[in-house]
């Protein structure tokens, strides 16, 4: 018997990569007032609020395997969500310029009661970028509803020098671990995605 999968978020980015690996699903977005502790690390913020909102949307469909996600951008001890303003996404680009940051997924997979968490690291490194750089891109108006002010699949790919680590995670769903994760976990689903007999 094949469980329905619904995605917890009306990202665009999140719906093209489950629709890259072929899993059919439904999207419902949450709507539930996201609450961050002030001492959790990054990992544990993307886990709690990719958590919150696939509970907030598992409450409403009980037989479902509801999948949330969260992602946000780190530069030393700084946490860099999407940005409220221009003059603010020109602030974080000249932080992240030349330098090294983080980007955190966390997944929240929750079915029949159960909760299950992950989260994925990546390392990116910028080029350095110049503010004339800076300010075309800002204009551009992609970095307004992205974490850390850039979209890595976007025009932000000509920031990016390398990384380290999954891509997919950086766009913001790390699909493969994902796949693996239903495979294991509860999905009963899609053939093509069923535990190794």
């Amino acid at each position: 018997m094949t469980k329905p999968l619904i995605l917890a978020s009306a990202s665009p980015r999140r719906k093209e990569l489950l629709e890259l690996v072929q899993i059919s699903f439904e999207i419902h977005v949450s709507e539930v007032e996201e609450k961050i502790e002030e001492t959790a690390s990054p990992a544990e913020v993307v886990m709690s609020l990719a958590a919150q909102k696939a509970a907030d949307v598992a409450r409403h469909y009980p037989h479902a395997v509801v999948l949330g996600a969260d992602t946000i951008v780190t530069y030393g001890a700084r946490m860099l969500g999407k940005p409220n303003s221009k003059e603010e996404a020109v602030e974080m680009l000249r932080l992240l310029s030349g330098n090294i940051h983080e980007v955190y997924t966390g997944v929240a997979l929750v079915s029949k009661g159960e909760t299950f968490t992950f989260y994925e690291r990546t390392e990116v490194t910028f080029w350095k970028l110049s503010e004339e750089e800076i300010q075309a891109y800002v204009e551009t108006g992609e970095p307004l509803d992205k974490a850390g002010s850039y979209g890595i699949q976007g025009k932000g790919a000509t920031l990016v020098k390398k990384i380290n680590g999954d891509y997919y995670s950086v766009v913001g769903l790390p699909v493969a671990r994902i796949v693996r994760e239903l495979r294991s976990f509860i999905w009963e689903g899609n053939d093509a995605y069923k535990p190794d007999s």
